[in-house]
């Protein structure tokens, strides 16, 4: 029998994701938890696994194709008859009914959410083509007669359906969800699920109005109207990690209140230190460097400036303040920037967290970070260093306070002991937002950190 296998919640609100490559074929045979395909999330490039036992019959979608949650992605044919269709329920019945015919569509996702009374909007948005009487037909067959009729004569006027992160994107772009759900509905459809695609398509439609009548009026005054795209410009549509970036920075940048401070510290010491781990045969594996021991500083230093590490719950209209470190740290990947967190760091010793930052890196860069690992840091460490550069203003992740930028460590001329001698320095950049810290308790947390950098021994005192 033919088992359709949909696109599960993968997480964080997630709505959509982008097919990546298909690991399986058509009339290929699976096994139970054979991975079938990568999907990229806004978050994360994540491995699905099967959640039946058959032969691909179908792929609901291509490489480079974008799926929502919940729409077909592939189907199967397994082993066993057709269940017999059951009589219509009564309308008492339909919603107990529905709950008892639930089955999990991926190990760890929970139920398949309903398809019922969508198929033809579902199979638009990954490409495949489903005539509207065959849609229809199914409906009818689904639901209850009287239901049916009901829908379409006199439907109730209700609010417009989409999900709250939908909603919200709508509100933030000025988008009328009720006048959009109009554009969209059929007789079909009347109350159609709004999606982030459908208030972006909308927003083009709108743009490219108002781009035709600048047009017009420039031609009617006479001047030149812009050239159209060639060779030497090149369009990359704005999807995956680079979409949610971007949606995350502005996010942040336009609510909290940024302020950077910076500070130049002497670590020769430091890198002393860290030279010497590393000739210790009984470390040697861990390869401490500069970053661990800043994340380790970090970790020292938060508890006693908590408005560092806690968050701005505006709803609530409270201060959360966090009793533990749950650290994020910047990494650049080939998709684009991502922030995943080492847990509980507070708890890691500095050859731990020299793994810990290893492991993390080495996860971003295969494209292997889950989207539960990119969620819920309470601080967070950009090591801009990497790249030579000195000092930046790193922008806040959304729900953080605090975020230490790390420069390039420089042998340069410096004032040591009343003389010019050469000494490697580093410059830290620390932004915050100053809705909860103050330019005093920023400034005196980014010493202490600088402290221990320069005299590593500090670290005793904690």
């Amino acid at each position: 029998m033919k088992q359709e296998f949909l696109l599960p919640d993968l997480g964080e609100g997630l709505a959509e994701a982008e097919v990546v490559q298909w690991l399986v074929a058509v009339g290929d045979t699976v096994t139970l938890n054979q991975t079938l395909a990568e999907v990229e999330t806004a978050k994360a490039v994540v491995e699905l696994p099967s959640p039946y036992e058959g032969t691909v019959s179908v792929l609901h979608a291509q490489a480079g194709e974008t799926v929502e949650v919940g729409a077909p992605l592939i189907a199967f044919e397994v082993a066993g008859e057709e269940p017999s269709v059951p009589d219509a329920p009564t309308t008492g019945d339909a919603e107990s009914a529905l709950e008892e015919k639930a089955e999990p569509n991926l190990v760890g996702y929970g139920a398949a959410p309903s398809s019922r009374g969508r198929p033809a909007r579902r199979a638009r948005r990954v490409g495949v083509a489903v005539s509207d009487a065959g849609a229809e037909e199914a409906v009818r067959a689904a639901a209850p007669h009287d239901a049916v009729a009901t829908a379409v004569v006199d439907a109730p006027l209700e609010r417009p359906r989409s999900t709250p992160p939908v909603r919200k994107y709508a509100k933030d772009k000025g988008v009328d969800l009720v006048l959009l759900s109009a554009e969209l509905a059929t007789v079909d459809d009347p109350a159609p699920l709004i999606t982030r695609r459908d208030v972006d398509a909308y927003l083009a439609r709108i743009s490219e109005r108002s781009t035709t009548a600048r047009d017009a009026v420039s031609v009617e005054r006479g001047s030149q109207a812009p050239s159209p795209s060639g060779e030497r410009t090149t369009r990359v549509p704005i999807r995956g990690v680079r979409k949610h970036t971007a949606e995350a920075m502005v996010r942040s940048a336009f609510t909290a209140p940024h302020v950077t401070t910076f500070h130049t510290v002497d670590v020769t010491d430091t890198m002393a230190l860290i030279a010497s781990l590393r000739a210790d045969r009984t470390l040697s594996e861990h390869r401490i460097g500069p970053l661990a021991v800043v994340a380790k500083a970090v970790c020292l230093t938060l508890p006693q400036y908590p408005g560092l590490n806690a968050f701005w719950d505006e709803t609530a209209g409270e201060i959360v303040q966090n009793h533990f470190v749950d650290l994020g740290i910047a990494a650049a990947t080939e998709r684009g920037l991502i922030v995943p967190v080492i847990r509980e760091a507070q708890s890691l010793s500095l050859p731990a967290m020299a793994d810990a930052l290893r492991a993390l890196a080495s996860t971003a860069r295969a494209g292997k970070t889950q989207p539960a690992e990119l969620a819920g840091g309470t601080f967070s460490i950009t090591n801009i260093g990497s790249f030579g550069i000195d000092a930046g203003t790193p922008i806040l992740p959304p729900g953080q306070s605090g975020i230490l930028a790390t420069g390039a460590v420089r042998r340069q001329p410096w004032e040591y002991r009343g003389e010019i001698a050469l000494r490697e320095v580093m410059t830290l950049s620390l932004s915050f937002d100053h809705r909860l810290v103050d330019g005093a308790e920023g400034s005196q947390f980014l010493k202490a950190v600088a402290d221990i950098l320069q005299e590593p021994g500090r670290a005793l005192l904690y």
